[in-house]
């Protein structure tokens, strides 16, 4: 079988990076079904030659396009491309809109965004919801107040200062339907020409809103106390994106002296602002909970932003952003025609909840549950700390392992994949990628204790581990 030769255009010039670009039109040419099931693609040197970029760029690319399924590695024999079934087509406004199959369903999925779904608190939810859906509350068929229903804000403000030290008012708190939607109105009130600094390893979806948006977001190292702010002092950035509580996704916290070094970065100038993306700092297991920055900055420099998605449910879609008040008044000017894109009912099913207490009630039993399932995790990996090693355990629904095994990530991958194990590698949320040590995040919430042994102990068989057979 002929190698075909892949047009594939770059620009050097775009702040997307190189092995984005190879791998988007990759991704687009299998989807369309220009490269076809079982056709080999070009090897890591003859692309990286033709196209003109290191060997280092083209593996990236690979390395996505294996970790979706869209090609596979065959030892000795090159890369191919792999059968994604059928794409269903749906037609809307006279437009084709591609519909990707779901993910294969695995036995073992360590995902870190998902959640415990066997004990939310459904006869609460539905007599709250029951109580809504009633002659009384037609009003809330109307639109409500742009920001937020003020009944919802009031007790996301409550809440915020006394479990986060965040003292804010229910003024400055906007409602919005997610992150992916509260951060380009973000993004426009802070000026076309900002430029960004976001942490490297980071949370995808942040990359992605900047590069729609066209917004310079310039990648600063993460290390064990979180993000390089030497590094950041050395860029021209106005904006730093930070997860201080527990860095996604390496699991780190930002330490007492970065925080202050990032406080006194966002300090020294008036137009420097700090992003505090604080998505599930609820459940902390050692020690007092972190506090937030929102509650250390003394000069209107942090804009606070969470969502309810770990704490309640990922298809609640509620977030939620506090402003400084000199950008609340710019969001009012940039967005006065706006209206809220969170359903009222939903607002109003969630302040009730809150305002009874079975919101805290919640949280402090989920604590529980995922304290248990990490200490089964720990309890697992330690019969097999000869070769692998942790992080991040202290806070959230993941932590991060390092492998060490002379096998590359892919292979690791590959090997998982096909016990039916879904892993999530670290190299995955990097915007520069890095070779060394394979690693990995192991998400523990939406799996059962029993689930999460059995899991573990699959993975190390799979991968030629033994156990030590210790006790914790």
């Amino acid at each position: 079988m002929n190698t075909p030769i892949l047009l594939i255009e770059l620009n050097k010039n775009s702040d997307m990076p190189l092995y984005e670009q190879i791998y988007n039109q990759m991704r687009e040419k299998i989807i369309h079904g220009k490269l076809r099931v079982g056709t080999k693609i070009p090897s890591k040197r003859k692309l990286g030659e033709f196209l003109h970029v290191s060997q280092t760029t083209i593996e990236s690319a690979y390395e996505q396009l294996m970790a979706e399924g869209y090609i596979e590695s065959i030892p000795r024999k090159g890369f191919f491309v792999q059968n994604i079934e059928e794409l269903v087509h749906v037609e809307q406004d006279e437009q084709t809109i591609s519909v990707l199959p779901e993910q294969q369903q695995m036995r073992y999925d360590f995902s870190p965004g998902h959640i415990d779904t066997a004990h939310f608190p459904f006869n609460h939810w539905r007599k709250y919801a029951k109580n809504i859906i009633d002659f009384q509350s037609k009003h809330l068929l109307l639109l409500g107040d742009p920001h937020g229903d003020l009944a919802l804000r009031e007790e996301i403000a409550r809440y915020l200062y006394h479990s986060r030290g965040v003292d804010c008012t229910a003024e400055q708190i906007i409602i919005g339907s997610g992150t992916e939607q509260l951060l380009p109105l973000i993004i426009r009130i802070l000026g076309d020409q900002t430029t960004f600094a976001i942490e490297d390893p980071g949370y995808p979806l942040t990359h992605y809103v900047f590069s729609d948006h066209q917004r310079q977001a310039i990648p600063i190292p993460v290390d064990p106390e979180g993000m390089r702010v030497d590094r950041l002092q050395q860029v021209n950035a106005q904006v730093a994106y930070v997860t201080p509580s527990h860095q996604f996704p390496t699991g780190t916290v930002l330490s007492a002296a970065r925080r202050t070094a990032l406080l006194n970065w966002a300090a020294a100038e008036n137009n420097r602002y700090i992003i505090e993306d604080d998505y599930d700092s609820e459940f902390r297991y050692t020690g007092r909970p972190i506090p937030a920055l929102y509650g250390m900055d003394q000069g209107d420099h942090v804009i606070y932003i969470s969502t309810f998605s770990k704490s309640l449910m990922p298809s609640l879609r509620i977030a939620y952003t506090v402003l400084p008040y000199p950008l609340l008044q710019r969001y009012r000017k940039a967005f006065i025609h706006y209206v809220s894109t969170v359903p009222r009912l939903d607002q109003h099913i969630l302040a009730s909840f809150m305002q009874d207490g079975h919101f805290s009630k919640h949280l402090n039993k989920m604590r529980t549950i995922y304290k248990k399932k990490l200490q089964t995790l720990l309890h697992t990996l330690s019969m097999y700390r000869h070769a692998v090693s942790y992080y991040g355990e202290e806070t959230g629904m993941h932590l991060t392992i390092t492998v060490n095994l002379p096998k590359s990530e892919e292979q690791l991958l590959k090997e998982a994949s096909n016990a039916s194990i879904r892993l999530y590698s670290l190299n995955s949320y990097r915007k520069e990628k890095q070779f060394g040590t394979p690693s990995f995040l192991l998400g523990f919430g939406g799996l059962s204790e029993t689930e999460i042994e059995e899991g573990i102990q699959l993975l190390m068989r799979v991968w030629g581990i033994p156990s030590m057979n210790t006790k914790a």
